[in-house]
């Protein structure tokens, strides 16, 4: 499974690739502008900025709503970099865009996922991936994951390359189930992945084993 980082700030971006465990970033404008990140030309400096850092693939979203609106922002994204992979949301125009992006050999992630019938249509539509938001289903006491195996069944089904891009990760135990379903892509904050390094039983065992160690060296 890859894992992505969703933010938006360069330091923990930066820590997450040094971890060495990092494959890619999605954004967002709600993450652009929590890291005060507003403006046109600020936001797709920030955009190449993160692809300096990453070696993997860089989620950049669109704004505009509308059909022509989404290829003309999409084809200034994509020209940015070559990592950048076009972010369109889960509509009728939005599945449009993919259908001419993904014609035109752009990569494409279609976000705001949250049933499979969306998930197939982006499939259909040449989707690079998609993205079912797993924690804010769970938000509104829907099971998320399962979200993910009714996807991952429908796209082996058929033979669909989109990838399934788990994304609204809260927290560590969403990555391990996401692994176990057969998600080819988790993306949440730098908490959530650093989580998974932690285990009362490591600590204490690296405890005792420097302890013992200083014992036979004093």
């Amino acid at each position: 499974m890859k894992f992505f980082i969703d933010t938006a700030n360069l330091n923990d971006i930066k820590e997450a690739q040094a971890l060495g465990v990092l494959d890619g970033v999605t954004t967002n404008p709600s993450l652009m502008a929590k890291e005060g990140i507003t403006g046109k030309n600020n936001i797709l400096k920030h955009y190449v900025d993160i692809c300096n850092i990453v070696d993997g693939d860089v989620s950049a979203e669109v704004n505009a709503v509308d059909y022509d609106g989404m290829v003309r922002e999409g084809e200034e994204l994509a020209d940015l970099h070559d990592q950048i992979v076009v972010k369109l949301p889960m509509t009728k125009d939005g599945v449009k865009a993919c259908k001419y992006f993904s014609e035109k050999g752009v990569r494409t992630n279609v976000t705001l996922v949250f049933s499979a019938g969306q998930a197939l249509l982006a499939a259909k539509a040449g989707a690079t991936y998609v993205s079912p938001f797993i924690g804010r289903l769970d938000d509104v006491s829907t099971d998320g994951l399962n979200l993910i195996e009714e996807i991952r069944g429908i796209y082996d089904n058929y033979g669909y390359e989109t990838e399934i891009l788990a994304a609204s990760v809260r927290h560590t135990m969403h990555i391990v189930n996401c692994a176990k379903i057969g998600a080819d892509v988790m993306t949440g904050p730098l908490s959530a992945i650093l989580g998974l390094l932690k285990h009362p039983l490591t600590d204490i065992g690296l405890a005792q084993f420097i302890a013992d160690y200083q014992k036979g060296n004093q």
